[in-house]
């Protein structure tokens, strides 16, 4: 099983290769990649009642441990993906043949999405871990979107993929809510697991409805049902597979695969019987109105998408091997017809039946093929479509899981069958037939005839369908042996004749009544039919759409009004409103707490409070960052008082570092801001700040007070101490213990620079800082009046103050930088390597190395940035990044859980024995990406900034105004 997954992997990653070095024919040695997975099936085809299991041990915290289980259910939905898998891209070797020789532009990456579509059909059907099924089932659903949206430059292709995309995700999220409870409820995730001990209660019938959400949607039930019409805009190699064989069959495989467990379930049966009858129904009825084959053949397989789920959900043995028949008779003839399509359209150029004549006698053997695949579908003998059709008959008639609904089902079946006579020749009439012409019509006289090779793959699975019809004894007793598994029933057996029964007479009445509906068809037209108010799914999706997108635009403009004090003051009003809500309805524990424990405490609060209130009414910008940096300093002094040094030195360089941020940006803007703009709207601040940090603090009191057991922070020393190998427990945590969590803040971090770089610059984001060679000699005409000034002349102590107006320059402060500067950079290499036991660690030591950028910036200019570290900023937040995620990717490789770490020890002539933790790489990366971020936020608010308010008329005012406003 593993093998035929990497195999597909490897044969995806290197069909856009091969396809755009050599061409469409490279569709026929990729097919050689699912029909050799097809003899590993068949070679190893599960004994009766008996299944091959394999588990990898990946994440099992999460429970997302790689579980494959194949058994006779994911044996036989193996043969379809990969039989007619193999079939479907030995027919894309023809069908992408193009008279002028080009090869269309998208053609490398449909292969490789159709490769991979196999590979992920297959480990859908045989992981037994939901969770890792999910993965696989989301995957198909992102492959269909991008093949059918394959002709992007179509308007209709765009929609009919956005839609697929829309609903099947939909469905997709409804179900992994119900896998969630389900596997909460029950204790595991393991599908046989599940089946074999089903949960009930009320949450599991929840999660059971929900998990059908997720099947129906994905197999085209009603009322998700319309999606599968509009997908007709791909290629038709993807109708023939997708929406014929492979995907829409994915949410038939999951009911059959629980309705031994759950078809007792009290919403199981009724959402089943219900929405599948109603689907057979209502799309059978569109059927018969279209006049595009391939609509029709759409139609078509929704409605018996509608009869197969029916059979193998209700529950009952024969019900189950009636639907199993009809689900692999299914996949033959419409993936037959389908590629008949497609050899219609590449032919005659066209699929309107209207437009189509005489096609059955310029074309003898494609006539054959959609004369034996479509017989099938209509279920008329020798063919496999009359045995499993018959079977359904006879099972929904003995069914006890329908009981007294077992006649009105079996109305409701005979009654969308013989819609689907209809259709059927409707189809074969439409598309072969002379209709009274004298002679062919325009588009059929000009056609090209198909080649052998075009018709091999549609001929095979037409054949198919023939001979198990003629001889069905190996189909029933593959499929009988997972029937056995479902309770109830009898020892029914699929058999071309059983003897004059009632089924028999079923099925001739309903080709006998389709054949009259469709020679009638004239009359019934006039008879105004077809004009049956029934609504229209697609046009309620689209006004849902609609609707929606009115929705957020009304409600962005409602909420995002362009204000930054609105906007926050949105998130905060929010931040108030719901944890009040929770604390006032929900449990609550008394809270037991002490204001302090320290009298520093009290000073150190006394301050920061003053601070804040000094900041609220401050008008002066600057003495208004300053009093809000005195908080975040009285917060570390806090951290330090109650023994969390690292923290504490955490709190003083981002607190530091933010306030040389705010200068930057602050002195693109007036000193002090306007009275008017104080005083307006000041008692709702008020009282929304005052809301806030009672929220807060309600919060951590109440969250402290409900705790019953000992703390986590308890363990983490030692958990720090033996499995983190390290003494320092925040920097254990950070790095090892929840790098997780590292790695999101990371990556949020990245995107946080790039933003604000590219808000910025504006159009060209990358790039280092410059350097004095780039400017050349400082013009000294520039700098007027003070060209012979003493500073001018005297030593320059940084090379980038040589361009510098001798205004803006402190010789102290270059001094100082040239001294301190080595010596703050050793700091940050010492925190950086100390981190592990002592406090420090990468990002401390990347703040602390970004200190150092900040006092050369800031002592000499813009030109001293690009000479202190030459490097571009985005590279080193690339290189960061790459490191971590890297660390990750390489423990798993190594049998070792994701960013999990070891020990090395070194013996070293001078140092000794020295211990080195492999979590040090990953620290390294967060390192680089601190500097890349501090770097970035220099170049941008800092040097670019510069440039702007240095060009003499230019607006560049206004424009630095605008970056500090950002």
């Amino acid at each position: 099983m593993l093998a035929i997954l990497c195999a597909h992997a490897v044969a995806t990653a290197l069909a856009p290769l091969m396809v755009a070095r050599w061409g469409r024919i490279v569709f026929y040695p990729l097919a050689v990649v699912p029909l050799v997975s097809l003899v590993w099936v068949a070679l190893n085809w599960p004994e009766p009642g008996g299944a091959q299991t394999l588990n990898f041990v990946w994440l099992p915290e999460l429970s997302m441990d790689i579980t494959l289980r194949f058994d006779t259910l994911a044996a036989i939905m193996s043969v379809l993906i990969l039989g007619i898998g193999a079939l479907v891209l030995f027919y894309c070797g023809t069908y992408f043949h193009h008279r002028d020789g080009h090869i269309e532009k998208r053609l490398p990456s449909f292969a490789a999405e159709m490769v991979a579509f196999a590979g992920s059909m297959f480990g859908l059907v045989v992981s037994d871990n939901m969770l890792i099924l999910y993965v696989f089932w989301e995957t198909t659903t992102v492959l269909s979107f991008l093949l059918v949206g394959h002709y992007a430059e179509r308007a209709t292709s765009r929609r009919a993929a956005t839609q697929a995309l829309l609903v099947t995700t939909f469905g997709g999220l409804a179900m992994l809510v119900g896998i969630i409870i389900l596997g909460n409820r029950a204790g595991t995730y393991l599908l046989s697991e599940l089946v074999a001990a089903p949960p009930s209660g009320v949450a599991a019938g929840v999660g059971v409805a929900l998990i059908l959400v997720g099947a129906l949607s994905k197999s085209a039930i009603v009322p998700l049902h319309f999606w599968l019409p509009g997908a007709m805009a791909a290629p038709t190699p993807v109708s023939a597979y997708l929406h014929a064989a492979a995907m829409v069959k994915a949410g038939v495989f999951l009911v059959a695969r629980m309705t031994p467990g759950f078809a007792d379930s009290p919403v199981w049966r009724p959402m089943i019987v219900t929405l599948g009858l109603a689907t057979m129904l209502l799309a059978g009825w569109r059927a018969v109105r279209e006049y595009d084959l391939k609509l029709i053949l759409a139609f078509g397989t929704v409605s018996q998408l509608g009869l197969i789920i029916i059979m193998v959900g209700t529950g009952g043995r024969d019900m189950m091997l009636a639907g199993l028949a009809m689900l692999v008779a299914h996949a033959m003839f419409k993936a037959s017809l389908f590629m008949v399509v497609g050899v219609v359209d590449h032919s005659t150029g066209t699929r309107d039946i209207r437009r189509l004549a005489w096609l059955g006698d310029r074309s003898k053997p494609l006539l054959i093929i959609a004369i034996g695949a479509t017989a099938s579908m209509a279920a008329l003998p020798p063919f496999l479509g009359f045995v499993a059709k018959e079977a359904d008959f006879e099972a929904v008639l003995h069914s006890a899981a329908l009981g007294p609904a077992a006649p009105w089902v079996l109305a409701g079946i005979a009654f969308g069958s013989v819609f689907t006579t209809i259709y059927s020749l409707r189809f074969l009439w439409g598309a072969f037939s002379r209709k009274g012409l004298p002679a062919p019509s325009v588009r059929v006289r000009e056609m090209h005839r198909p080649s052998v090779a075009f018709l091999a793959a549609p001929a095979v699975l037409a054949a198919a369908g023939l001979v198990s019809g003629l001889w069905p004894v190996p189909l029933d007793a593959v499929l009988g042996d997972y029937a056995q598994t479902v309770p109830g029933g009898s020892d029914y057996h699929l058999a071309l004749w059983h003897g004059l029964t009632l089924p028999l007479l079923l099925s001739v009445l309903v080709i006998a009544t389709g054949i009259v509906a469709f020679s009638e068809r004239s009359r019934l037209r006039r008879a105004r039919v077809a004009y049956l108010p029934l609504g229209n799914a697609d046009q309620v999706y689209d006004a849902l759409i609609r609707g929606l997108d009115r929705l957020s635009v009304r409600l962005t403009a409602t909420t995002q009004r362009g204000s930054v004090p609105a906007t926050q003051s949105v998130i905060l009003c929010t931040l108030v409103a719901l944890p009040a809500a929770a604390l006032a309805l929900g449990a609550r524990d008394r809270p037991n707490f002490a204001l302090w424990d320290s009298p520093w405490v009290v000073v150190v609060g006394l301050l920061m409070l003053a601070a804040a209130l000094g900041a609220a009414v401050m008008r002066n910008r600057l003495a208004a960052v300053l009093l809000i940096g005195v908080t975040g300093y009285g917060c570390g002094a806090i951290f330090a008082l109650h023994g969390a040094p690292d923290l504490a030195l955490t709190q003083f360089l981002v607190e530091t570092l933010v306030l040389v941020v705010f200068v930057l940006v602050l002195r693109t803007l007036p000193a002090e801001a306007e009275k008017a703009h104080i005083n307006r709207m000041r008692l709702p601040r008020v009282v929304l700040s005052l809301a806030v940090g009672v929220t807060v603090t309600s919060l951590a009191v109440y969250a402290m007070a409900a705790r019953t057991g000992a703390g986590i922070a308890e363990l983490i020393p030692d958990a720090a101490y033996y499995r983190g190998q390290g003494a320092n427990a925040v920097n254990v945590l950070l790095v090892d213990i929840r790098a997780w969590d590292t790695m999101g803040e990371i990556s949020v971090l990245l995107v946080a620079a790039t933003g604000v770089a590219s808000l910025v610059f504006r159009n060209r984001r990358f790039g280092t800082a410059p350097r004095v060679s780039d400017a050349g000699q400082p013009d000294i005409g520039r700098i007027g009046n003070f060209a012979n000034s003493r500073a001018a002349g005297d030593r320059t102590w940084l090379r980038g103050s040589e361009l510098r107006d001798p205004r803006h320059r402190s010789l102290v402060l270059e001094v100082a930088t040239r001294v301190i500067f080595p010596l703050i950079m050793v700091l940050s290499a010492y925190f950086f390597f100390a981190g592990h036991n002592t406090p420090g660690g990468g990002f401390a030591g990347g703040l602390t190395a970004g200190l150092a950028l900040v006092l050369r910036y800031l002592a000499g200019g813009r030109y001293e940035l690009g000479e202190t570290l030459p490097l571009d900023a985005g590279k080193i937040l690339g290189v960061g990044l790459a490191l971590s995620a890297g660390t990750a990717v390489t423990s798993l490789f190594l049998g070792a859980p994701v960013l999990s770490s070891a020990v090395v020890e070194l013996e070293l002539p001078v140092f000794g024995s020295v211990k080195l933790v492999t979590a040090l790489f990953f620290d390294s990366g967060v390192y680089l990406i601190v500097v890349g971020l501090v770097l970035d936020v220099l170049r941008s608010l800092g040097a670019q900034v510069d440039v702007e308010m240095s060009q003499p008329n230019s607006g560049s005012s206004r424009s630095a105004a605008k970056v500090g406003a950002r």
